[in-house]
Formats: structure tokens, C-alpha cells, sequence
């Protein structure tokens, strides 16, 4: 999918979208992109949040909010993303039905006119799913795109049946392998994990968010190579042609990896891959090691901040002199 038309497929769908909504819906699904409060917003835990919810539409509109969400990921990264859709039916059944979860408590909200001139954005959100697409002509700015999973992992007969975010954290044990002793020493920057992914629901993050770990040019060859497969692991959340170009932008020689956590599986563990313009997250650190976090984000591009930087200096320089 090129990224020009990553674009128009985001605005058909949005549009779609929109013509599906009644006017109830409509005022809370519709907001000003100006409106920074609710767009540059970020929320995986089952809380409010700002949207329609997809359980208040018409059919019609709950499968256009679902195309929506396609736009702006991979085929198998919307699989991941159902998955962690699904699991609130099954942490819904681990908790005595007492919360009342399920799988149509997911919010989506447009900001700004689609098929406007400006600037626009939207966002799919629930517990542990949040996607941010922000859009300027042909360009989309992807992020921050958040996947969780509680449980992380669904086992019988100790075979897994259910693990959504197996690649995440099955890489970067590789990588850890992959490093050695020594190189471990230095990744290690923690004996213990934090609770939660350092950036947690801010809307702004400055990067770096804690001690670097190791850096990528410290790595030999082969364990550089398993740290540029867990980056494109992350990147390959989006459609092709837009993580081809977000891997494009990347400073690799800048690229840190730290580890907080013990090393064994199973074990509460987090780890963080961070550089110029990227932030990825992830961490394994509640249920005694099976709820998991994970969030790609890009601190000084984050809700569009590129695009919309590119977008006013254009607009500056078409102001008459004087």
C-alpha cells in the first residue's frame, strides 16, 4: 500500500464512517482537530475516553469504524489487534463477569475534516488498544500505536492457544541471547521491572525515558541484526509503503537497547528500544507475568507533530512579506 494511498483509503473510510453515524453519534464521534485535549490523547486502561463507542452503533457503522482501523494497519497486525479485541471476552469470563468487559467497549473519534485542506486525524482506542493516525494531504504521521494483551498469554495442556504479542517479547529474548555476557551487562539497566511502560497514557514523551542500555553499534553482527528485526517487528504494525518509510527515517546507529527486569521467562520483564524520533515499549509486568504492554511511539512526531510542523512552516512561507 503506497503511503499516498494509505492516505485516501484512511480519508474513504473515515468519510464512510461518518455518513454511518446518526447525529447523536455523530457529536460525540466528530470533534475539532483543534480540540488537543481529546485528540492528542492516549488511554489503554478501562477508563472514559473521548469517541463514540462502537457497542451505541448500527452495525453498519461498528464494521465501518473496524475498516477504519484496517487503514492504518498491516493485515497482520489488525489480526493482533481483533485478538486483543476478543481477549476482553475472555478476561471478562477470568473475572467472574464482575466488570462487565466486553468486546464492543471500543471508542472511535475523527478529528477534522477529512475531505478538508487541513490537517485531520483519527483514533480506534479501548483497553489495551490505541491507534492514532494523523493526516496531511498524501502524508500520515502513524502513531502512537499502543497493543496490550491480559492475558498475554491463553495456554491448555501446556501448549499456547491464544500469546498475541509472542513476537514482541519472543525477539527481544533473542537479542538478549544473541548479545552475550557481556553485552547483557550493559542491556541490563534494572533488577527490577517498573509497572508499567515508562510513557504510559502521556500525551507528550521525552525521549530518552530512562538509562539507554546498550548501544547498536556496541552489538556484533548477528545480535544487530536481531535488534534491527525487533524495530521492524514494531514498524511493520503499519502498511507497508508507511513503515518502509518510517524505517527509512531512522538514525540505526543511534539505537539504544535497555532491559529492566529478570531475564527468565515468565518472570515480570520490560524492555525499551529507543533513538532519535522512536520510542518502543514494552513490558510484561502485572498478573505474575501474563498482561502485556507494548506501544510504538515517536517523541517529537507523536499525534502528528511532523506533518502539522511541516504544515504551518508551508503555511508561513505562502504569507506576503510586510
Amino acid at each position: 500500500m503506497a503511503e499516498d494511498s494509505c492516505a485516501t483509503q484512511m480519508r474513504d473510510a473515515a468519510a464512510a464512517l461518518l455518513a454511518a453515524l446518526d447525529d447523536q453519534a455523530t457529536s460525540l464521534a466528530h470533534l475539532p482537530f483543534e480540540d488537543d485535549d481529546s485528540r492528542r490523547w492516549i488511554e489503554y486502561r478501562p477508563r472514559p475516553r473521548p469517541g463514540a463507542c462502537l457497542s451505541d452503533l448500527s452495525p453498519t457503522a461498528r464494521k465501518a469504524a473496524h475498516r477504519l482501523l484496517a487503514t492504518g494497519l498491516s493485515p497482520h497486525a489488525y489480526a493482533q489487534a481483533i485478538t486483543i479485541v476478543g481477549l476482553e471476552e475472555v478476561l471478562d469470563r477470568r473475572e467472574g463477569w464482575a466488570r462487565g468487559r466486553h468486546s464492543e467497549d471500543y471508542w472511535v473519534t475523527v478529528f477534522g475534516e477529512p475531505a478538508g485542506a487541513g490537517p485531520w486525524a483519527w483514533r480506534f482506542e479501548g483497553h489495551h488498544l490505541s491507534v492514532t493516525m494523523t493526516v496531511r494531504g498524501d502524508e500520515v504521521s502513524p502513531a502512537p500505536v499502543f497493543f496490550g494483551a491480559n492475558p498475554a498469554r491463553v495456554s491448555y495442556a501446556g501448549r499456547d492457544l491464544v500469546r498475541p504479542l509472542a513476537p514482541e517479547e519472543d525477539l527481544a529474548r533473542e537479542l538478549l541471547d544473541a548479545m552475550g555476557p557481556a553485552g547483557r551487562a550493559e542491556a541490563v539497566v534494572a533488577d527490577d521491572a517498573p509497572a508499567d511502560i515508562r510513557s504510559s497514557v502521556r500525551p507528550r514523551v521525552d525521549a530518552p525515558v530512562g538509562p539507554p542500555g546498550i548501544a547498536a553499534t556496541r552489538l556484533d553482527p548477528t545480535a544487530r541484526a536481531v535488534l534491527d528485526q525487533l524495530v521492524a517487528l514494531y514498524l511493520s504494525r503499519l502498511p507497508d509503503r508507511l513503515a518502509a518509510r518510517e524505517a527509512a527515517r531512522l538514525d540505526r546507529d543511534q539505537l539504544h537497547f535497555a532491559w529492566e527486569g529478570p531475564l527468565r521467562p515468565g518472570q515480570r520483564h520490560y524492555y525499551r528500544v529507543q533513538g532519535p524520533d522512536l520510542l518502543l515499549e514494552y513490558d510484561n509486568t502485572s498478573d505474575e507475568g501474563n498482561h502485556a504492554h507494548t506501544v510504538l511511539r515517536r517523541p517529537d512526531s507523536d499525534f502528528g507533530d511532523d506533518v502539522l510542523a511541516d504544515h504551518r512552516a508551508r503555511q508561513h512561507a505562502d504569507e506576503p512579506a510586510g
